[in-house]
């Protein structure tokens, strides 16, 4: 099963957004009904860590991450290193005490899923948040190391998608049913930016765009707006672009500010996002004036596609700036 609601390219999945808007009312919806009925909506620690397949991918792990981010291990009987780290996850899953979810993954049994996520190598974690897939490390990692990255997951989760993660009760029963979530009433904005999701994946960027607008002129602080008139702008930009030229032209004129980011546009559309943000910064480098602050407002957009919770934008920010002074 392809999983839906993702982002593998680290552009922005847009019904992600919207359903992470509501994942905190939900969880304390949720909360409170299963509280009225005498229940307390809470886990067992022993669930805090599961083993996921393809066909429970759906329930298990995108879903999930609505009310907690999920973080996946990638692992293999064979594989020396995963029986290093895997233990030092399941540990820490059970001492941060709901504020992630640890899904294991073994990649022999499950290879759809290993190429969905694009793994080239295991041990390999990655975290789904709300529905968007986000790599962490490869590789063996140090405690400290994956604490740090661990601490960040969860603060992103709350911060920007107010998931309130899981209670963890030590007398609850394993594997016990919880309390699902009930529906919360559509928002003032919602059929505006449905039609602005159908549109885009209709083609019709123009009209996606404009709706996103329309949103954006009632409401400035719609984050899906914002994230939805990013990404559709960027699409249109490069509907019509030749890459093969745009590429050449980048590569004829290292210092043509204009080149290069219509070349960065190609960049991130196609998932290589390191390769975008680092031709802006090396292209901020080299020019001045006019030129370069269209290179600057060019790459802070391309931030706003990617979504600040990727690690990738908090390093590109430091390159920047490092650029700049």
């Amino acid at each position: 099963m392809q999983p839906r609601n993702m982002s593998m390219s680290g552009v922005v999945d847009l019904a992600a957004v919207k359903q992470a808007q509501e994942a905190k009312a939900k969880a304390e919806q949720a909360r409170a009904e299963s509280a009225r009925n005498g229940g307390t909506g809470a886990v067992s620690p022993a669930d805090l860590v599961i083993d996921v397949d393809e066909a429970g991918f759906e329930s298990d792990v995108l879903q999930r991450s609505t009310e907690v981010p999920v973080v996946i291990d990638f692992w293999a009987e064979w594989c020396e290193p995963c029986k290093q780290l895997s233990p030092v996850l399941e540990r820490l899953a059970v001492e941060y005490n709901g504020r992630f979810l640890l899904a294991k993954i073994d990649v022999d049994a499950n290879q759809m899923l290993m190429q969905q996520f694009g793994v080239q190598g295991i041990p390999a974690v990655f975290a789904v948040v709300a529905g968007q897939a986000l790599p962490l490390f490869q590789g063996a990692a140090g405690e400290a190391q994956i604490r740090q990255t661990l601490d960040q997951l969860v603060q992103v989760g709350e911060e920007r998608f107010g998931l309130t993660g899981l209670v963890v009760d030590p007398e609850a029963e394993p594997g016990a049913e919880r309390p699902a979530a009930p529906e919360r009433p559509a928002g003032p904005h919602d059929a505006a930016l449905d039609a602005a999701v159908q549109a885009m994946d209709a083609g019709d960027l123009g009209g996606a765009v404009q709706a996103y607008k329309n949103v954006l002129a009632e409401e400035p602080g719609n984050t899906e707006a914002k994230l939805g008139l990013a990404q559709a702008e960027l699409l249109q930009r490069v509907q019509d672009a030749d890459p093969q030229k745009a590429r050449q032209e980048a590569a004829d004129k290292p210092g043509d500010a204009r080149a290069q980011i219509a070349a960065a546009d190609l960049d991130l559309v196609g998932g290589h996002v390191e390769d975008a943000f680092g031709r802006l910064i090396d292209t901020v480098r080299v020019t001045a004036g006019d030129d370069r602050d269209a290179v600057r407002l060019r790459l802070l957009e391309l931030f706003e596609v990617v979504g600040a919770e990727d690690p990738r934008v908090g390093a590109a920010r430091r390159a920047l700036a490092r650029a700049l002074f």
